[in-house]
């Protein structure tokens, strides 16, 4: 079907303003290409964790990586024991085309303190901060939430890893861009990492630097490795931590802000960039490169923008034409939610989608 697809046409007809793709557009995609090339056969590796009602949403954050993801793609899908057999019937009817394969692991924390971890925050969550210590011989990985959508190929995400400085063991987006309405400067009761403190919905981690690392601590003038830091961390700050696993790793890079890499907002774009306004300067310039409905936006009438590209997602069927089945359904959605302050910026949610399906076309006359 894509076959009989002009280039020039889409190219002419789909072409994103001018401003989406100058120069930096440019250097960005030659960074990109050179870091492929020096790692051609590289496999990404893609964590996740779901609990709950979370079946279907996981799914969906799957399917968005699925559609635009070059490299191959290992996922990882830590889950409760009751949901496996339902994972294993949809992830096995998927067209993969051969470039994913998938892990499904139970729920499981340290033994002596399992019961502490489990009600942390919400049921499982902070099952992401003892992957570096499960997955032992995964060198990186790129961690997300359930609520997590892809608008452009997970290799472009993973590149970052070959930005890290040689102190940088880990990559997040800080929690707000925007600090009269942030959560950690105005409330937080411990340290937290730079101005605003940073999300963990999106985490990108060299696990081998993780493992190796010894961290600069609060409790004792010796440094702990990761494994032996994260519960004295809970126990110290467990009556003064609101957002669990998220505010231990606030702390930890408080006290080594050289560890970490920050990428900016539109890699985790969530409503409070755009509920009180814009504020993701980066997502109006360029589009949301991944998308996170946090606090249940998909599944309520509170933000339509967002449940309208989640619902575009979960219904779309693999193998139809992206613009028609996809992109123009999509964007009339969105133009009913313009009385919403994240509707009046609607066009953010598809820039970056409209040039990664002119890409991945693209990508397919090419053979």
């Amino acid at each position: 079907r894509c076959k009989n697809l002009s280039v020039s046409f889409w190219n002419s007809y789909w072409m994103l303003p001018s401003d989406v793709c100058g120069m930096n557009c440019f250097w960005e995609a030659a960074f990109r290409y050179g870091y492929m090339k020096t790692h051609p056969s590289e496999k990404m590796h893609l964590a996740v964790v779901a609990c709950g009602e979370r079946l279907e949403e996981t799914v969906t954050m799957l399917r968005s990586a699925v559609i635009f993801s070059i490299k191959p793609l290992q996922f990882h899908i830590f889950a409760e024991d009751q949901l496996h057999e339902s994972f294993k019937d949809i992830l096995d009817d998927l067209p993969y085309e051969g470039k994913v394969n998938y892990t499904l692991y139970p729920i499981t924390f340290p033994t002596e303190s399992a019961a502490e971890w489990k009600k942390l925050f919400k049921p499982c969550a902070s099952q992401r901060l003892f992957l570096p210590l499960i997955l032992k011989d995964v060198d990186s990985l790129l961690y997300v939430d359930t609520d997590i959508l892809f608008l452009r190929p997970v290799d472009d995400i993973w590149s970052f890893l070959g930005k890290f400085n040689s102190t940088q063991i880990a990559a997040m987006a800080p929690e707000h861009e925007e600090p009269r309405i942030g959560w950690y400067n105005r409330f937080a009761r411990h340290p937290y990492y730079g101005v605003t403190g940073i999300n963990s919905g999106v985490m990108l981690m060299n696990m081998t630097r993780i493992r190796r690392k010894y961290f600069k601590n609060d409790m004792t003038p010796v440094r702990l490795q990761w494994g032996e830091i994260l519960m004295p961390l809970l126990k110290k700050y467990k009556l003064n931590i609101t957002w669990g696993d998220q505010d231990l790793l606030n702390i930890m890079f408080f006290h080594n802000p050289e560890s970490l890499y920050v990428f900016p907002c539109q890699w985790n774009y969530r409503p409070d960039h755009c509920i009180y306004g814009s504020n993701c300067k980066e997502a109006e310039e360029e589009g949301i490169f991944i998308l996170h409905g946090n606090r249940g936006v998909y599944h309520d009438d509170k933000q339509p923008t967002f449940r309208a590209v989640y619902e575009a997602i979960k219904n779309y069927s693999f193998g139809d034409d992206l613009v028609r089945s996809l992109l123009q359904p999509l964007e009339l959605e969105l133009r009913k939610t313009m009385h919403t302050y994240c509707g009046k910026v609607y066009k953010v949610f598809i820039k970056q989608l409209t040039k990664s399906i002119r890409d991945l076309y693209a990508r397919r006359s090419k053979g």
